[in-house]
């Protein structure tokens, strides 16, 4: 009878013909330590934020799919209040997959990667002062490449629940309608003896100075501006 090949064990004998065990923990160390090195040279890259318009890419290389323009971005950025900054600026641990999904594109286009870019909400940023997750990388001529995105998607409603802070038409609007919504739950009573249209709308008016200066205070009290003005701003009250 003849007894069945294991092919593990051929596996190793081959490995043993070539090199000894001491020899291959010495070259696997090695790797790991080279690979650690060019890790933490990537680290040191995102933290310091090195300025970079573009990257030595080979572009038949590059999936279309991951590719945008500067205008793209400036729209997503507007419609959903988020900010597209340097990665010096981001307060968070990337994660494990993004810095490999680097690592491999510097080993494909055999390059270095720098400029890199991260489209995110407000909170996940580490925003300076002005009084004092996706990951891009810049190709040049304002497109970027989307190297990785991570975490949790946005909510279904963000966008919505940010239109009013879009620009100063929705802002105003809204003030209109919650405005129109105090006047009537108001008791007329409370103010006159008479409920007439005129008086509605007299109402209505000083319920919009109140509403509306209380929004006014609020924005500048706190810093705040419009999608449009801090999309690509490093700053928290800018």
């Amino acid at each position: 009878m003849l007894k069945r090949t294991n092919i593990e064990e051929k596996l190793q004998s081959y490995r043993d013909k070539s090199l000894s065990e001491e020899a291959i923990l010495k070259q696997v160390r090695n790797v790991l330590k080279l690979d650690a090195k060019h890790e933490e040279k990537i680290l040191k890259s995102l933290n310091d934020g090195v300025h970079s318009d573009n990257n030595d890419f080979n572009f038949d290389m590059l999936e279309s799919n991951k590719i945008y323009h500067i205008d793209q971005i400036e729209k997503i950025c507007v419609d959903y209040r988020l900010r597209f900054l340097s990665t010096r600026f981001f307060k968070g641990n990337l994660p494990q997959e993004a810095i490999s999904e680097i690592k491999k594109l510097e080993k494909e286009h055999e390059t270095t990667l720098s400029g890199l870019k991260i489209m995110a909400p407000s909170k996940l940023f580490k925003l300076e002062n002005a009084d004092d997750p996706l990951l891009f990388a810049p190709i040049g001529n304002n497109y970027f490449y989307l190297i990785h995105k991570w975490g949790n998607d946005l909510h279904p409603l963000r966008k919505l629940l940010v239109l009013p802070f879009k620009n100063l038409f929705n802002l105003t609007v809204l003030v209109l309608a919650l405005s129109y919504l105090a006047t009537l739950v108001m008791p007329m009573g409370l103010f006159t003896r008479e409920e007439s249209s005129s008086h509605f709308w007299l109402l209505f008016f000083f319920m919009f100075k109140m509403i509306g200066s209380i929004t006014i205070f609020y924005g500048f009290a706190l810093g705040k501006n419009f999608n449009n003005a801090i999309w690509k701003s490093k700053y928290f009250n800018a």
